[in-house]
C-alpha cells in the first residue's frame, strides 16, 4: 500500500515544509526524496513509500511514516540523482504520449469512443 510522501510530517515537533522532489508513486518498491525542515533547518529526506508488506513505508517513528534525514555530505549527490530521475521519468512520459499521438489508428478509435460517449449523454 502506497503512502503519499507529501503527508509525511512525523515527528510533528521536528518536520515541516515538505517539498517532494521525486515520488515514484503507488508502485511496488516506491520511494521518495524531499527537501524539508527538520528542527527548523533545511535538510534532505528520503523514504520508502510503502508496499504490500508495510502500508506506512520506511522509516517510521512510533508507528508513523517518517523521513530518513540524509547526511549533509550526501545531500548534493542525492538531490542530483533525484532530479535526474525526475527528468528521465518526465522524458519517458512525454515520449509515451508522443508515440500514442502518432498512432493514427488508435487516435481514430479513441475519437470514435469519446464521440459515442457524448452521444450517450444526449
Amino acid at each position: 500500500m502506497y503512502h503519499d510522501p507529501k503527508t509525511v510530517t512525523s515527528p510533528k515537533d521536528k518536520v515541516e515544509s515538505v517539498e517532494v522532489i521525486v515520488d515514484q508513486g503507488p508502485v511496488e518498491d516506491s520511494w521518495s526524496v524531499a527537501r524539508l525542515k527538520w528542527d527548523g533547518s533545511p535538510v534532505v529526506g528520503i523514504r520508502w513509500n510503502g508496499d504490500s508488506r508495510s502500508s506506512k513505508g520506511t522509516p517510521q517513528a512510533r508507528g508513523n511514516p517518517a523521513w530518513f534525514i540524509v547526511p549533509r555530505e550526501l545531500e548534493d549527490a542525492v538531490l542530483a540523482a533525484a532530479h535526474e530521475t525526475s527528468r528521465n521519468r518526465q522524458a519517458a512520459l512525454a515520449e509515451g504520449y508522443r508515440l500514442m499521438a502518432a498512432d493514427r489508428a488508435r487516435e481514430a478509435e479513441a475519437e470514435q469512443w469519446t464521440e459515442a460517449l457524448v452521444g450517450d449523454i444526449d
